[in-house]
C-alpha cells in the first residue's frame, strides 16, 4: 500500500507516472492510501513518500483525528509483520514540524526496513538496506505540450513559491541585472505557500518592470507552456537534493541553474554540457547573467535523460519490497 490516495490534477506528477508503473507490474497487488485498510487490512507493504504529510490537518478537528490515525498505524506497525518503505525524497522536511509529529517520523524511520534513494548520495543512517532508483524524467509527462520558442532573455523561475526555495533572493540578484542587462527579463510562476511569502514576492517584483509574476497553482500544461516560454529556469534552492523541477525542465528541454553541491554536479555530467549550470552561494547578478548567456546558445543535442527512464522503475520496486518483506520476516524471527 502506498502513502498517496488516487492521484488527482493537483498530485506531483512523480507519484502520477509511479501509480502507472507499479499498477502495470507484474507480482505487485497495487494498492493506494486508505486509512481504514492502513489499520485493519491486509497488506505486505507500506511504502511512505512523505510521511509529514499523513499528519498535519487545515482544521484543529482534522487534525486531531490524524493524529489519533498515526498512533494507531504505530500500533499496527509495531505488532505486525508489515514492511515499511520509505522513498527518501527529502534529507529532511522543508518546514519546522509540530513536536509530537517531529517524534513521530522519527519512530517511522526507526521502523523502517529499506530506504529507496533516488541520488547515489542520498545519507541514510548506517547499516540500512538500500535501493537506489533513480528519479524517472517528465518527457512521457509533457509530451502533449505544444511545441515553442522561448522568449530571448526570459529566464524563470516556476513551481510552487515556498521559503526553501529562495525566489526572495532570485528577485534581489535579478534586481541588480537592471544597468548591465537591462534586456533580462524575469518570469515567477507557481503558487506561493502561504500570503506572507506572496507577500514577499510582490513587494520585489514591484520594484523591477522587467519582473512578470503569475503566482497561482498552475495545470500541467499551464507549468509546461511557462517553461517553455523561458530560456533557461534559475532554481535557487537553499538546500537541493531531489528536485522535480529541474528534470521538468530538462524534459522540455530548458536549461537550469542551480546551486552547486555534489548531486547537482552528477547531475550535470550525466545529462551533458549546457544543460545544469551550476552558482556558487549566494547567487548574484553575475550569475544571471552568465546563465542567459548559456541558455541563449541551447546545446543542439537533448539532455541525456537515458538512466530515467521508468519502464523498469516498476520492477525495480519489486524487487525493493521483496527485500524489505524478507527483512522484516528475520527482524520478527
Amino acid at each position: 500500500m502506498q502513502s498517496f490516495r488516487t492521484p488527482g490534477p493537483t498530485t506531483n506528477p512523480y507519484i502520477h507516472l509511479l501509480d502507472r508503473a507499479l499498477a502495470a507490474t507484474e507480482g505487485v497487488e497495487h494498492l493506494r492510501f486508505d486509512r481504514r485498510r492502513a489499520i485493519l487490512g491486509r497488506y505486505d507493504v507500506l511504502q511512505l513518500h512523505w510521511p509529514e504529510t499523513l499528519l498535519g490537518g487545515s482544521t484543529p478537528a482534522r487534525a486531531a483525528a490524524r493524529r489519533a490515525f498515526a498512533l494507531l498505524l504505530r500500533l499496527r506497525l509495531a505488532r505486525s509483520r508489515i514492511a515499511v518503505v520509505r522513498t527518501v525524497h527529502n534529507v529532511q522536511p522543508h518546514e519546522a514540524l509540530p513536536r509530537w509529529q517531529q517524534r513521530h517520523l522519527d519512530w517511522i524511520e526507526r521502523r523502517t526496513d529499506l530506504r529507496i534513494v533516488l541520488n547515489d548520495r542520498t545519507p541514510v543512517p548506517a547499516g540500512s538496506a538500500t535501493a537506489l532508483i533513480p528519479h524517472g524524467h517528465y518527457r512521457d509527462w509533457f509530451a502533449r505540450a505544444a511545441p515553442r520558442e522561448p522568449e530571448p532573455g526570459t529566464l524563470g523561475f516556476v513551481g510552487l513559491v515556498r521559503p526553501y526555495k529562495g525566489v526572495e533572493q532570485l528577485l534581489d540578484a535579478f534586481a541588480t541585472t537592471a544597468s548591465i542587462a537591462p534586456h533580462l527579463r524575469l518570469r515567477v510562476a507557481g503558487s506561493p505557500a502561504d500570503a506572507a511569502v506572496e507577500r514577499e514576492v510582490r513587494d520585489r517584483a514591484a520594484r523591477d518592470p522587467r519582473v512578470v509574476l503569475d503566482l497561482r497553482h498552475l495545470s500541467e500544461a499551464e507549468f509546461a507552456d511557462t517553461v517553455l516560454q523561458c530560456a533557461g529556469l534559475v532554481l535557487p534552492y537553499r538546500s537541493m537534493h531531489n528536485s522535480g523541477a529541474v528534470l521538468a525542465a530538462l524534459s522540455l528541454g530548458r536549461p537550469v541553474l542551480v546551486p552547486r553541491n555534489g548531486i547537482t554536479e552528477a547531475l550535470a555530467a550525466e545529462v551533458g554540457p549546457g544543460w545544469v549550470e551550476v552558482f556558487d552561494a549566494p547567487l548574484d547578478g553575475a550569475h544571471l547573467e552568465a546563465f542567459a548567456e548559456v541558455a541563449a546558445r541551447r546545446p543542439s543535442t537533448p539532455p541525456d535523460l537515458t538512466a530515467r527512464e521508468w519502464d523498469g522503475a516498476g520492477a525495480a520496486h519489486r524487487s525493493a519490497f521483496d527485500r524489505a518483506i524478507a527483512i522484516r520476516r528475520r527482524s520478527r524471527a
